[in-house]
């Protein structure tokens, strides 16, 4: 069989250089992917056609308006079984070959002749344009009479080896057209491995006799993942039933890929055009598995007017990613499509997925972004199992690195609470020759490599297993104190006096007071002006009341006053306040035994003055910080052992621990593969390098002396 297909292919890639002239060749695709379609529907309908031209008559002498399930039906294939679309044309490939003066109108007509599923497909084909520029061009005969010459018969070509020869020529005018692949074409090697990591660990049941399939691509492209996995488990299990869903956005993508089911004989799959983000076609359905390799960086603007009217997204009721990225949304929709799991009921059996992403899904977004946040949605319900770095340059558009992401809500046993990084971004084999921005594969050694590695399950170089919870973070602010200097200047004078003329009277007695030398302490300096102000004599102007007192006040300290670090803290409070209690404050953390509780006061911004009360120093904002501290670890301790040795005024802002989660801080998730596989490389001895330099620069002497001699 494998032989036969690539035949077939290879006289049906041949037959593209007739095209050569009026298409470039990454055009040829328009023309030869729809002829391949015709050609292989025209076979397939040509034991019952004569019974539903037949049939086709009767109908339309009777005047009966809606003959297509009349005629689906009556078209059956060599078992006797239902095709589920029909042609009630006269005309045949042959026909269409015998009268080359009428091929173009006659070939329309033939397309007409089709059932309503058929039509549509052509239509978002768009080949009726490719008939007339094909037909100007005089080139339209040629390939038609070529396509007559080749027998696509099922008592020849089976529904698998078409579907085989199908998926081949989908790869090569892909490949062929590597400036746009990206759109809507996934290197073979990557969806390989997308379905290894998504069924081999279900291989047991996969090969069970009778066993009924069902797989969705939400963002199907020309359906390279669907036939993927349907290849996967037809040689695993011949028996299997494979029933295929899809979705795509772009009109000739979705053609080609429901093209592709029809030619396979799915009767039962379905793939349909649509916005997978706003239109669900399957909405009371729910799959087995999922995979998709959703657009990068792509932004729904135009779908958010449409989401922000639902109560929640697909179940998702928190914070949604930032417009100009929509991938998570991709998988959100995924997971609602998941089957529920139950390990008591067999007909709840769960569901996998595996999708593409670039790194931005991974750690873009800080604690409480829609990002981190659909992170932390699917890490706290258990359902990350596995994250593979691909290579860069892997991809026809992009030489980004890529990470394929394994999602599901039946986690094995052994995999409950844990995450698997797997880091295959060295196992490329580079390209002799570069396909767009592709320049570098995976051989099947390294797919076998990465497979066995997401099935062991075990720390290795380039394996790391982790607790859910080593991803999660609480962000924290951090808090020091603003420190200023009080000096009266003659600058500062004029100033102030520009916007508060009168109080020319009391500013003279504030410097009468302090003189006009640096002051360090501000709480100081801004005791004496309050007395300064209170003992004024009468008829001196002193502060206004209200609101423009309170800004008088304001600009007598913007005007006189500069930050120093070697001043003395602002005292913003003084509190009177009665012991912390501790458990209340973080009933989620261990505190350290030795901790005092002036010491616990300290560290949440609560100093105390000596005289039985605290202070609560006023914090600068240049100086304000957050710290990402760990979920495993204590607040304090982090804090104690991270912070205070550097910072020893610093104090952790109270109202962060009080804004979610139990007071223990906002949390976030982000996974950081640099961080997890860095391995330090010492740098080299200054000597070696220094030969290296003193060779470079010889050989740059010889050079210049060939030139000049």
């Amino acid at each position: 069989m494998s032989a036969n297909f690539q035949q077939l292919a290879n006289f049906i890639w041949s037959v593209a250089d007739l095209l050569r002239g009026p298409y470039r060749q990454p055009q040829y695709e328009r023309v030869m992917l729809p002829l391949t379609v015709l050609r292989r529907f025209d076979a397939v309908l040509a034991p019952s056609k004569e019974a539903v031209l037949r049939r086709y008559d009767e109908l339309k002498a009777k005047n009966i308006p809606n003959i297509d399930a009349i005629l689906n039906n009556l078209a059956k294939d060599e078992d006797g079984t239902p095709l589920g679309f029909h042609n009630h044309s006269q005309l045949d490939f042959a026909k269409l070959k015998g009268d080359p003066d009428h091929i173009g109108r006659h070939l329309a007509d033939y397309i007409a002749g089709f059932s309503e599923n058929i039509r549509k497909i052509f239509e978002r084909f768009e080949f009726d344009k490719e008939i007339e520029k094909l037909e100007e061009s005089n080139r339209l005969y040629h390939v038609v009479a070529q396509f007559a010459e080749i027998d696509l018969h099922p008592h020849k070509v089976d529904n698998i080896t078409m579907g085989l020869v199908f998926e081949d020529l989908i790869r090569r005018f892909n490949e062929a057209a590597n400036e746009t692949a990206g759109d809507h074409f996934t290197p073979r090697e990557v969806i390989q491995l997308m379905v290894n990591l998504l069924l081999e660990p279900d291989t047991s049941v996969l090969t069970q006799a009778g066993v009924i399939v069902t797989i969705c691509d939400p963002a199907c492209g020309t359906g390279g993942m669907l036939a993927e996995a349907q290849n996967w488990i037809r040689a695993h299990n011949e028996q299997a039933t494979v029933k295929v869903f899809g979705q795509d956005y772009n009109p000739r993508s979705y053609a080609v890929a429901a093209s592709d089911l029809l030619i396979k004989g799915h009767k039962d799959g379905q793939v349909v055009l649509g916005n997978t983000l706003i239109d669900d076609p399957f909405p009371d359905q729910r799959f087995d598995y999922l995979l998709a390799n959703p657009p990068f960086g792509v932004d729904w603007k135009a779908e958010k007017k449409v989401i922000d009217r639902w109560p929640n997204f697909r179940g998702y009721s928190g914070k949604l990613p930032r417009i100009n990225d929509g991938a998570l949304l991709f998988l959100l929709y995924m997971v609602s499509k998941f089957q529920d799991y139950q390990t008591s009921n067999r007909d709840k059996p769960g569901s996998r997925t595996a999708i593409v992403f670039n790194g931005s899904p991974l750690f873009t977004g800080g604690a409480g972004s829609g990002e981190s946040e659909i992170r932390r949605w699917i890490i706290e319900r258990d359902q990350l199992e596995a994250i593979v770095a691909l290579p860069e340059q892997m991809f026809y558009n992009t030489g980004i690195g890529t990470f394929v992401w394994v999602v599901t809500n039946r986690k094995a046993t052994h995999r409950k609470g844990k995450i698997q990084l797997i880091d295959a971004r060295e196992r490329y084999t580079p390209m002799k020759r570069s396909l767009g921005d592709k320049r570098r594969y995976l051989d099947q050694v390294a797919l076998d490599a990465v497979t066995r590695e997401h099935g062991a399950l075990e720390h290795s170089q380039t394996s790391r297993v982790f607790d859910n919870t080593d991803f999660g973070y609480r962000r924290v602010t951090v808090l020091r104190p603003l420190r200023l200097r009080f000096q009266i200047t003659d600058e500062a004078r004029e100033r102030f006096l520009n916007t508060c003329p009168d109080l020319y009277d009391a500013l003279q007695a504030v410097q009468d007071a302090l003189g006009t030398e640096p002051l360090l302490d501000w709480n100081r300096a801004w005791t004496t002006v309050q007395k300064v102000f209170q003992h004024l004599p009468d008829g001196v102007q002193g502060w206004a009341k209200g609101a423009k007192g309170s800004a008088q006040k304001r600009i007598l300290r913007d005007c006189f006053t500069v930050v120093d670090p070697e001043a003395a803290p602002v005292i913003a409070k003084h509190h009177k306040i009665e012991p912390l209690d501790r458990a209340a404050l973080f009933p989620a953390q261990t505190l350290p035994a030795d901790i005092t509780k002036e010491g616990l006061h300290a560290l949440l911004g609560l100093n105390a003055d000596g005289r039985g009360k605290h202070v609560e120093y006023e914090p600068d904002p240049a100086l304000k910080d957050a710290e990402n501290i760990p979920l495993k670890a204590d607040i304090v301790s982090y804090v104690l052992r991270e912070v205070r040795p550097y910072v020893p005024d610093a104090w952790i802002d109270r109202e962060t621990l009080d804004e979610q989660d139990g007071g223990i801080g906002k949390v976030g998730y982000e996974i950081n593969f640099n961080r997890v596989f860095f391995q330090y490389q010492p740098p080299r001895p200054l000597h070696e390098i220094d030969a290296e330099l003193a060779e470079v620069e010889q050989r740059i002497l010889e050079l210049l002396r060939e030139v000049t001699e």
